[in-house]
């Protein structure tokens, strides 16, 4: 990761600077003569980015930092000298960002640093550590400056390239160009794990490929001095847009002035509409657009005018945004308080660091929330800014528990893919009857103009408009026919010239069916080395479904004790898990495949490919000798349904909800071996145990229809267990069933009878009951819910779960104790005390007694020998 010449290596703090200012002092003395022919050339190129409001990009490479930091600090300071020619003397801001725990990283940063500080009149520069560059997200630059020598992060290039506004330059610091393919980086080495000690070296050759197959960019080498790429992008001229405000608008004339398109303009008007009653139960504005066309915004200076509206007719507005992350809605917030500025409204600013958390004045508070919260609060108007981003279900929670909402989404971009948003979730939306739905299209860029060269770029090298196949009649006809191929790909193939039209259908089916892609995911997807690829094709070659596994487990002795006790591994998930919650060593000495992700073509889902997917992976892993395959994901019932039904048995859940897309983690696991089969099957049986046993604390929220999912699936916990209940118990639960008492006074009873039922579950000695009385018995009386909300899960009225909780509670006690409402009722007081006396405390269910001489026998030979 740190590559520095020797000369460098015991530099001090000092030393770095006394060498910056020398350079400073002597730049042309540091770059190669070679790269004044490339500043020709970019000197029309900078030329036509200003008149054409576009961005180009220069890679400056090598292997010595002061050489490479040297030709940056002179493209700086020649960018300026063109800017100041065209358009007189105005500051352009620069930001510099680079990882400040390597040598050589602070050597380029304090050259470039001191240079434009003697040199440069217009250039206001700001340096960061990439940890911190979310904050700059929403803000606008001039130039870019990435040191990407130590660390290629592709969420790092899709995050700040978007910054630079139109006219501006991006410079890219990089290895030197011969070994940059396999550079070790950051990102790299954390994708090591045991067992796999090299990477792939496959995304950077991607990356260098798309470099040079676009224009716009331009390539130099300070090794040899020379031009690799100097290929421009042809002038677009542009006419200025001239943005039109609407005559009548109910918010104030200053707001709409910040708009800086009419797409920003037209936004803000559909917003007003939340100002009115919805005509409907509830009124949803669907925002969508490309990354950089300044949705945010709009939608927050919007914000502002309806606060400062609805406040005097309602007294106090409480506006509730929520996003993935809190970065993701900080450009939202910077253009809130420009408005409210703009307004001269006072407002506090609440923070968290140095992220904006919430906005409070007079009559009003906009405040940002984690996604899974936002179903329970009260809030006058929602906003929800990159849903794209956010599980489908939870979406489905804020979109029903809210009267008025906003949804804003972006359909490419790192931030996540917005037409699994638009297949999956606005159909929901537009076939309520019960939601009044507007939708608004932004396509205007709002730091640059379209066409931009380097965006075009972007999302090519980070597949951010990445699509599957369009599937024709014949390919419908080959689904009909089950005419699948399993496929295993080369990742070094599929990213290359002849691969990527398949490596564009792979990702562009994970982009649809998966609720969260960044481009951190075909970094990992190329490099990771203990990453495999498999697919399903159709005979027309196209792809409908995509398969990411990882290698996991082989761990040895050393490493399973560390875990044991608490320690962690990098990858190896299911290894880890099972081992630090079942406590079994063979869990991490056996080897598996985890299936990171699973995704069918969402035009033809739920036809039995991912099913014939499974079955081949399976088999594949047999083969190898692998010992199991199993996968970890948000867990909901339609999801969990479709393991289950493949095979896969649940054997740990998370305690906690995952913040963002509001589900728990599930594990599942499919044994290949026998041994592995044994112990999945105790895992099982474990899981379940501890999920009946927390279902009135960590999981009380979770669905019930989930919990029933995973009682019923494998065998019973345990073989033989009854009901533990004492005569008084059974006679109170007579008189709930049939007389006065309440459920509320007989709970204790019917959470042992219920328990005793899923313990036993299948072998429930002809107990059964129906779905429904299923649901009640885990949400009322496990989960200890409300009878509004267990009454609201079954689409019923309270009452209706009242009664038929009693005829539940009727058919245990004529099942299990032959009680009905003609039994004789009360106990005699020696009775009871005799039992109590004996130690006989429990009533022993009725098909305990009338065993036969031999079973008692065998009962009490089995009790012997377990005594033994």
């Amino acid at each position: 990761m740190e590559s520095l010449p020797a000369e460098y290596s015991e530099l001090g703090k000092k030393d770095i600077e006394n060498l910056a200012k020398n350079v400073a002092e002597e730049l042309k003395k540091y770059v190669p003569s070679s790269f004044n022919k490339l500043l020709r050339k970019l000197s029309k190129a900078i030329e036509r980015a200003i008149v054409s409001r576009h961005r180009r990009l220069l890679v400056v490479t090598g292997t010595d930092p002061v050489e490479v930091a040297a030709t940056v600090a002179r493209a700086l300071l020649f960018y300026e000298r063109v800017y100041r020619r065209l358009k007189g003397k105005e500051p352009l801001p620069l930001l510099y960002v680079f990882h400040d725990e390597f040598k050589d990283a602070k050597i380029r940063k304090e050259v470039v640093k001191r240079t434009l500080k003697a040199q440069a009149d217009m250039i206001e520069y700001t340096i960061a550590r990439y940890e911190e560059s979310d904050r700059y997200l929403g803000t606008t630059f001039k130039l870019l400056v990435m040191d990407l020598v130590n660390d290629l992060k592709p969420n790092d290039v899709g995050r700040l390239v978007g910054i630079v506004e139109g006219g501006g330059l991006i410079v890219f610091m990089v290895p030197p160009w011969s070994k940059w393919d396999k550079w070790i980086t950051i990102f790299k080495q954390n994708l090591v794990v045991p067992g796999y000690n090299e990477p792939r070296h496959v995304f950077i050759s991607w990356f260098k490929r798309k470099l040079l197959d676009h224009k716009g960019i331009f390539i130099f080498d300070t090794d040899d001095g020379e031009i690799i790429k100097a290929d421009d992008y042809p002038l677009r001229r542009r006419t200025e847009q001239k943005i039109e405000i609407p005559e009548k608008t109910e918010f104030p004339r200053e707001l709409y002035e910040l708009a800086l398109t009419q797409d920003q303009v037209n936004v803000i008007k559909v917003l007003e509409s939340l100002l009115e009653k919805p005509k409907k139960k509830r009124r949803a504005i669907i925002i969508t657009s490309d990354r950089g066309r300044g949705k945010s915004g709009a939608v927050g200076i919007a914000s502002i005018g309806l606060a400062a509206r609805l406040r005097k007719e309602l007294g106090r507005v409480r506006i509730v945004v929520t996003a993935p992350n809190l970065s993701n809605v900080q450009s939202f917030f910077t253009l809130a308080l420009k408005a409210a500025e703009k307004l001269e409204l006072k407002t506090h600013i609440v923070r968290r660091g140095d992220n904006i958390l919430e906005i409070h004045g007079k009559g009003f508070s906009i405040e940002y929330w984690e996604p899974i919260h936002v179903p329970r609060l009260k809030a006058d108007i929602v906003i929800v800014d990159e849903a794209a981003g956010m599980h489908i279900p939870l979406l489905h929670k804020i979109w029903r528990s809210h009267r008025k909402l906003v949804f804003a989404t972006t359909i490419h971009g790192y931030e996540g893919a917005g037409r699994g948003f638009s297949v999956r979730f606005l159909p929901a939306l537009k076939n309520d009857p019960n939601t009044e739905l507007i939708e608004v299209e932004m396509h205007e860029p709002i730091r640059y103009a379209e066409d931009d060269p380097i965006e075009r770029w972007l999302f090519d090298a980070l597949l951010l408009d990445a699509e599957p196949a369009e599937l024709d009649e014949e390919d419908l006809k080959a689904i009909e026919a089950k005419q699948f191929e399993y496929v295993k790909f080369e990742p070094r193939e599929l990213f290359s010239p002849e691969g990527e039209k398949t490596l564009r259908q792979l990702f562009g089916i994970y982009v649809l069916a998966h609720y969260r892609n960044e481009p951190d995911d075909l970094a990992i997807l190329a490099d990771a080395p203990h990453h495999i690829i498999r697919g399903v094709r159709l005979p027309s070659g196209k792809i409908v479904c995509a398969l990411q596994i990882a290698q996991e487990g082989g761990l040895d002795d050393e490493m399973v004790e560390e875990l044991l006790r608490g320690g962690k591994t990098p990858g190896n998930i299911i290894p880890d898990r099972t081992l630090k919650h079942l406590r079994v060593r063979e869990f991490g000495h056996a080897r598996g495949w985890r299936i990171v992700r699973i995704a069918t073509h969402p035009e033809v889902q739920g036809r039995g490919i991912g099913s014939f997917a499974l079955e081949k992976v399976y088999e594949e892993a047999k083969e190898l000798g692998l010992d199991w395959v199993g996968s970890g994901f948000g867990v909901n019932e339609q999801l969990l349904k479709f393991w289950v039904k493949n095979g896969f048995y649940p054997v740990h859940m998370s305690p906690d909800r995952n913040p963002v897309s509001g589900e728990y983690t599930i594990l599942v696991i499919k044994p290949i071996t026998e041994t592995m089969t044994r112990l999945v099957d105790i895992a099982n049986r474990e899981f379940k145990r501890k999920l009946l046993e927390s279902l009135h604390d960590p999981y009380r929220d979770l669905e019930p229809e989930v919990a029933m999912l995973i009682l019923k699936t494998g065998n019973p916990i345990f073989d033989n267990y009854y009901p533990a209940l004492t005569p008084i118990q059974v006679d109170r639960l007579w008189i709930y069933a049939y007389g006065p008492m309440t459920y509320e006074a007989v709970a204790d009873v019917l959470h042992e009878l219920i328990r005793a039922y899923w313990i036993m579950y299948p072998k429930t000695k002809g107990l059964s009951l129906s779905k429904k009385e299923e649901y009640i018995a885990i949400s009322k009386v496990l989960q200890g819910r409300s009878w509004d909300s267990v009454a609201e899960g079954l689409h019923t009225r309270p009452h209706s779960v009242m009664v038929a909780l009693k005829e539940l509670a009727r058919k245990i006690l004529k099942h299990y104790y032959g009680k009905d409402s003609e039994s004789p009722v009360g106990i005699p007081a020696e009775s009871i005390i005799s039992t109590y006396e004996a130690q006989e405390f429990f009533v022993k269910p009725r098909q305990l007694q009338h065993k036969s001489r031999s079973e008692e026998q065998s009962s009490i030979d089995d009790a012997n020998e377990r005594e033994a």
